[in-house]
């Protein structure tokens, strides 16, 4: 074996393996092929607008009870139904 074909072959390697490394990152991250949204999209504002639907319900300032009225927390058997199976035994 010549001194200039064993340094090509240990360059192979690390090129190789380099070049590899680019493929996989370029097939898996698809940079090149990914939809920039901010520079490829148009967006266009509108103003708001309601509907005579558009009410205010209620206000709810701070809070006066720390737990919910009709909460079942302590009722685990209503919360927690038992699954029926279809084994008889």
């Amino acid at each position: 074996m010549s001194d200039d074909g064993g340094l090509a072959l240990l360059l192979l390697g690390p090129a190789g393996g380099a070049g590899l490394y680019w493929y996989l990152y370029r097939f898996y991250r698809n940079t090149d092929k990914s939809h920039d949204f901010e520079h490829e999209t148009a967006v266009e504002a509108q103003p708001i607008t309601g509907t005579e639907f558009d009410h205010k319900v209620g206000k709810t300032e701070g809070t006066r009870n720390p737990r919910i009225e009709g909460d079942n927390v302590k009722e685990y058997r209503k919360r927690v139904q038992r699954v029926e199976t279809g084994d008889s035994s």
